[in-house]
């Protein structure tokens, strides 16, 4: 047992240290109790002299700590690192343990790439601009007011060239009109005085049910040509080349409308008289002279009107081309401009707030990856001994690890200390320590209660 008990101390010098002056206590209350006796007092002499008090106390009890702890990490994961094994003394904040930590490393990397951006971004708004970049800007204003100029240029030049064409149009329009109502309202089909309209009909109204409804539709086609072709005479001659831009886009539109009513009365024309054709043909009956060359004049109209259709629409297409060029340079001139005002201007102090704002954000969620990747290291919190390692490598994280602190307070189990108060600075000696005494603070007395009766 005396054996046992020495190799304790030479363990746990410290511990035996705080014990053996535990001890000494309850020896010394227990020796003053044994040999009082009713002697008389008796007094030693000597001279007063300045020192320290040493009074010796000897006790025995068993021993133990009062802080221990179980360390295990936040985080889950393999355990990649066990760095403690049974009976090591370690020290405050050493690395016991680390789990698997990959992810969450990448996390701190990534937060604080994401920090030197939103930083040079600041830094990058907070600069002055540069001569370069004001002369840019003022060059892409330049050029934007430039190209306006030339829209603005075209859409004259669309003008001048719209009333062209619909002079062109007066030049051809009128013989069509001519040459379409000589067609339909001569008296070259049938007999004298009928119109060529009726006497198609005539022709075919006994074989097919269908030619009156088509020489109605051929009338009202060619009525609402003529109509159109009127008013938009009227109105050509009313005109000139220098009339504002808007009454000449309206003339423009007029005369493609009429232009297109005229090759629409063209078209159903000719598609009854084909209608007319091929039911003679059909029924073997006698074909007009004249047909022939009825076909031939609107096959010819057609060519013409279509034509005209197309440059008319050629021209309205360059018109609105022009005004929308002319509107977007004018949105792009207001937009430059306001750039350049505010490059000159500087940084907008809304930005310069956001830009700061975010890299207060990246700063927290840098600081939040590096909270979470602590997660994956256990540390000792103290300085102590590892009494027990519940675990091994690639084991899961939710095993322990068992860390004592033997520096701080022991116990004894027997005896009494009455000699020793809170806050008594001591020298503690333990049998078997070889080095000596140690200096030490009592911080709790809590004598053993006795046993019940």
């Amino acid at each position: 047992m005396i054996q046992r008990l020495l190799l304790l101390l030479r363990t746990h010098k410290i511990k035996a240290l705080i014990i053996l002056l535990l001890i000494i206590g309850g020896g010394y209350f227990g020796y003053t109790r044994l040999v009082k006796k009713d002697a008389p007092t008796r007094y030693v002499l000597a001279a007063v002299e300045k020192g320290v008090i040493i009074s010796s106390v000897i006790g025995s009890g068993q021993v133990s700590t009062s802080n221990q702890v179980e360390l295990k990490p936040k985080a889950s994961g393999d355990l990649v690192a066990l760095n403690v094994k049974n009976g090591q003394q370690v020290a405050a904040g050493a690395l016991v343990a680390q789990i698997d930590a990959r992810e969450a490393q990448k996390s701190v990397r990534d937060a604080e790439a994401n920090i030197v951006s939103a930083k040079l971004s600041l830094e990058k708004l907070m600069q002055p601009a540069d001569t370069l970049s004001i002369i840019q800007a003022e060059n892409s204003l330049a050029q934007a007011k430039e190209s306006k100029q030339d829209a603005e240029a075209d859409l004259v030049k669309a003008h001048d060239d719209a009333f062209n064409n619909i002079s062109n149009a007066f030049l051809d329009l009128p013989e069509v009109m001519q040459g379409l109502n000589d067609v339909l309202y001569n008296d070259t089909v049938g007999i004298s005085g009928q119109d060529n309209i009726l006497a198609y009909a005539d022709l075919v109204k006994n074989y097919d049910e269908r030619t009156t409804r088509y020489r109605d539709e051929v009338a009202a086609n060619y009525k609402t040509a003529y109509d159109a072709y009127q008013k938009n005479f009227e109105d050509y001659k009313a005109s000139s080349r220098n009339a504002d831009p808007e009454s000449i886009e309206a003339l423009l539109n007029e005369t493609y409308a009429t232009t297109k009513a005229i090759a629409e009365s063209i078209k159903s024309t000719n598609n009854y008289i084909d209608f007319v054709l091929d039911i003679l043909i059909k029924y073997k009956l006698k074909t007009p002279a004249v047909t022939a060359a009825h076909k031939a004049i609107l096959e010819s109209y057609t060519s013409t009107t279509n034509s005209l259709l197309l440059q008319l629409l050629n021209i309205i297409t360059t018109i609105k081309a022009s005004k929308d060029t002319i509107v977007n340079n004018e949105r792009s001139i207001v937009e430059k401009t306001e750039s350049l005002d505010s490059l000159k201007a500087g940084a907008d102090e809304l930005d310069i707030a956001s830009a700061k704002l975010s890299v207060t954000q990246k700063e927290n969620a840098l600081a939040d990856a590096k909270e979470k990747l602590a997660d994956y290291y256990v540390r000792a919190p103290f300085d102590g001994i590892i009494v027990d390692v519940g675990v091994k490598l690639q084991d899961g994280g939710s095993k322990i690890i068992i860390l004592s602190d033997a520096t701080k307070v022991t116990k004894t189990d027997e005896g009494t200390v009455n000699d020793l108060t809170v806050g008594t600075r001591v020298a503690v000696t333990g049998t078997s320590n070889s080095d000596g005494s140690v200096s030490a603070q009592t911080i709790q007395i809590r004598p053993q209660m006795p046993p019940s009766p």
